[in-house]
């Protein structure tokens, strides 16, 4: 499972993206940090589903959930606690999933709406749009081995 600690670790550093929050009416928190590492991992997941993926994207995501869990623990919320918060980030996760699929046909005004649903605070979601399709773009001309084995930087 350590082989997938560079794409959490990407992931996490893509949150980490000043340029994210900019736009941001008020100082960024932990919930926005994880709506960002959980649409990066969205478009990353749409970006290399396929038959021949499923085994590895499978594992990926256990290792991203269950290291999601222990960044929560380490903030300090008790188990019952941590255990609905957890279901609360997978059904987020899965309604960001859901709602990418088609990313990329929609137009951008869609693409704002859709980013408003998770990303309300921010006075300028086109700028967010913009990366997240430069990022989807990033992510078709590469390979799953391509993240599996580097570090990239936002």
């Amino acid at each position: 499972m350590s082989e997938y600690v560079n794409i959490y670790n990407n992931l996490i550093s893509l949150t980490r993206n000043k340029k994210l929050y900019e736009t941001l009416n008020r100082n960024d928190i932990f919930s926005d940090r994880l709506y960002f590492f959980l649409l990066h991992f969205a478009f990353f997941l749409k970006n290399f589903k396929s038959d021949e993926n499923q085994k590895k994207l499978q594992e990926i995501y256990d290792f991203n959930f269950r290291q999601l869990e222990l960044s929560i623990r380490e903030i300090g919320y008790g188990d019952q606690s941590i255990n609905k918060k957890m279901k609360d980030y997978i059904n987020l996760f899965h309604g960001m999933l859901s709602d990418i699929h088609f990313w990329n046909a929609l137009n951008n005004n869609k693409k704002i709406d859709l980013l408003k649903k998770y990303l309300s605070d921010y006075s300028d979601l086109k700028l967010i749009v913009d990366y997240f399709d430069n990022f989807n773009d990033n992510l078709s001309k590469n390979t799953l081995n391509f993240f599996l084995k580097s570090v990239i930087k936002p």
